[in-house]
C-alpha cells in the first residue's frame, strides 16, 4: 500500500514501526530517556493507526448500508 496524498504512512508501515518499538522496549535495548521517547512515539502510532481503522470501518459501513441502484424489469417480448 502506498502513502496517501497527505503523505501519511500506510497502515502496514505504521504497524511495522510499532512492532520494532515494542521489540526494542521488551529487549531493554534503550536507556530510560530513549524508552520514554520510544513509548511516546508508539502511543502516537497507535492513535494514528486506530484512527485509520475507524475511517476504514466507516467506509465499509457506508458500502454495506448503501442501497442497491434502482432497476426495472426487462420487458419480455
Amino acid at each position: 500500500m502506498s502513502e496517501t496524498q497527505d503523505q501519511q504512512p500506510a497502515f502496514e508501515g505504521l504497524m511495522e514501526e510499532l512492532e520494532g518499538i515494542v521489540g526494542r522496549l521488551e529487549r531493554g535495548e534503550l536507556s530510560l530517556e530513549e524508552s520514554l521517547s520510544a513509548f511516546e512515539r508508539g502511543v502516537g502510532i497507535s492513535r494514528t493507526a486506530s484512527s485509520m481503522l475507524d475511517q476504514a470501518e466507516a467506509r465499509v459501513e457506508l458500502l454495506v448500508r448503501a442501497e442497491p441502484p434502482e432497476t426495472a424489469p426487462l420487458d419480455e417480448a
